[in-house]
C-alpha cells in the first residue's frame, strides 16, 4: 500500500476522512488512477436523478453478490445513512426482496443480473417501468462502479479498516 507521506493527494483524502483508507492507499500505487477515480466515484454516487437509498441498495446488492467485505462494510454504513434498516440489509443479503418497493426490487434485480452475467436483458425492461432512461443509465453506472470496486478489493484481498 502507498504511504500517505509520499502522496499528497492520498494524504488529503485521509485528512478529510479523518482515518486511514486501505482502498485509497492501494489505489495510490497508481496515483493518476486514484486522482481520476475520486471525482468519477463522486459523480456516480453523489446527487443525481436516482435517490441515495436506491443507489445504496444497488451497490449493496452487487457487493453482497460478490462477497466483497470491504464494499459491504462501507456501504452498509452508507445504507444506514440513506435509510436502509438492519432488517432490510439482512433481507437484501439473503435475496429476500419482498419488503422493498416495486421500483427498488427492479433496481436490485437489475444490479444482481449485471453482477452475475454482465448482461441485463431479463431485468432491464422491468427497471424501465419504474425509471426513465437517464435514471437507468445512473443505476447502471452505480452497479458498474460497485462491480469495479468489488473486484479491486477482492482481487487484492482488501479488508475493512478496524
Amino acid at each position: 500500500m502507498a504511504d500517505p507521506a509520499q502522496n499528497e493527494f492520498l494524504a488529503s483524502l485521509e485528512t478529510k476522512a479523518k482515518r486511514a483508507n486501505h482502498f485509497f492507499r492501494m489505489m495510490a500505487n497508481r496515483p493518476k488512477v486514484l486522482e481520476a477515480f475520486v471525482p468519477l466515484y463522486g459523480a456516480i454516487m453523489g446527487p443525481g436523478l436516482v435517490d441515495r437509498r436506491t443507489k445504496e441498495l444497488v451497490y449493496l446488492a452487487c457487493s453482497y453478490a460478490n462477497r466483497c467485505a470491504y464494499c459491504t462494510a462501507a456501504h452498509e454504513a452508507g445504507g444506514k445513512k440513506a435509510g436502509i434498516g438492519d432488517e432490510e440489509m439482512q433481507a437484501l443479503r439473503a435475496e429476500q426482496d419482498a419488503g422493498f418497493s416495486a421500483a427498488e426490487r427492479a433496481a436490485i434485480a437489475y444490479a444482481r443480473e449485471l453482477t452475475r452475467t454482465a448482461d441485463a436483458a431479463a431485468t432491464r425492461e422491468a427497471l424501465a417501468q419504474h425509471f426513465n432512461g437517464e435514471q437507468v443509465v445512473e443505476i447502471t453506472l452505480v452497479a458498474a462502479m460497485a462491480n469495479f470496486t468489488n473486484r479491486f478489493n477482492n482481487g487484492l484481498e482488501l479488508r475493512p479498516e478496524g
